[in-house]
């Protein structure tokens, strides 16, 4: 489907127009990833069965972490741990591989970080049925409690996007950003709880909980698919105050510096 960008004389019904084209890139996007290949949508679930198998061989395995399910532990946490990651990866790429764009066509530059946070959860729910079959075969579910699922993607969508808006920003003045991301989220997946229930947590490292926000998500959407528990620890309230912030200072930051981008990308 082509796509169609808003002149920047449009003053009838802008937002339809930008929402249209960003509906486009999306859609575009989600198309693009699976293009050509084989396997297709199988690929996004790909990556994180094999981490799965690869993590429930060196701890339940070799280092005997005695934790009940733990490869759908693992596999829950992975899902939203993708969607953030590669959310990042992406977005923050978002400003300097459109350039050509942004300096041909005016639009709501905020819309590039916002494509990439939203293709990959798209993503995210695409592989949620899958999750839910392997619960079944182990007669696990979240039963009810399936109904904050919303608010936890909520969310995370807006600590993603907010963190996106800062990197993207960064790394259109400093190339350097792209480079230092993969290291950063490496350690980044090592204080979330992810490979490692939370409870396993040393007292000593408690206040990891707290200054990342996505440490006590992962462990929301664990409980909730494994145990069925509703989300409403202290640790995820303070997330969520966390995640509102960044997503409003990620949107200041880089609305005040749009204005140049499209002399420095």
């Amino acid at each position: 489907m082509p796509l169609s960008f808003p002149d920047a004389s449009l003053t009838t019904r802008p937002w339809l127009a930008y929402r249209e084209m960003f509906l486009g890139l999306v859609e575009r996007e989600v198309r693009a990833r699976y293009r050509g290949s084989f396997l297709g949508f199988l690929w996004s679930l790909l990556n994180p069965l094999l981490l799965m198998g690869i993590y429930s061989l060196v701890f339940a395995v070799v280092m005997r972490i005695q934790v009940p399910h733990y490869a759908l532990m693992l596999f829950a946490g992975l899902l939203p741990w993708t969607w953030f990651s590669t959310s990042l990866a992406n977005g923050t790429a978002s400003i300097t591989a459109n350039a050509n764009l942004i300096k041909k066509v005016y639009f709501p530059l905020e819309i590039l970080p916002l494509v990439s946070v939203s293709t990959n959860w798209v993503n995210f729910l695409f592989s949620l049925p899958v999750l839910g079959l392997f619960l079944a075969w182990e007669g696990l579910g979240p039963g009810w409690a399936i109904l904050s699922l919303p608010l936890l993607m909520a969310l995370q969508f807006l600590l993603t996007l907010g963190v996106s808006l800062i990197l993207a920003t960064l790394n259109a003045f400093y190339k350097d950003v792209e480079q230092l991301l993969g290291p950063v989220l490496m350690a980044w997946f090592y204080i979330t709880p992810v490979v490692y229930p939370l409870s396993m947590l040393p007292a000593d490292y408690a206040w990891l909980v707290h200054v990342n926000p996505m440490a006590p998500l992962v462990s929301a959407y664990q409980d909730l698919f494994l145990k069925g528990q509703w989300p409403g620890s202290p640790a995820l309230a303070l997330a969520a105050i966390e995640a509102i912030v960044i997503a409003l200072l990620g949107l200041i930051f880089f609305r005040r510096r749009k204005f140049i981008f499209a002399e420095v990308v």
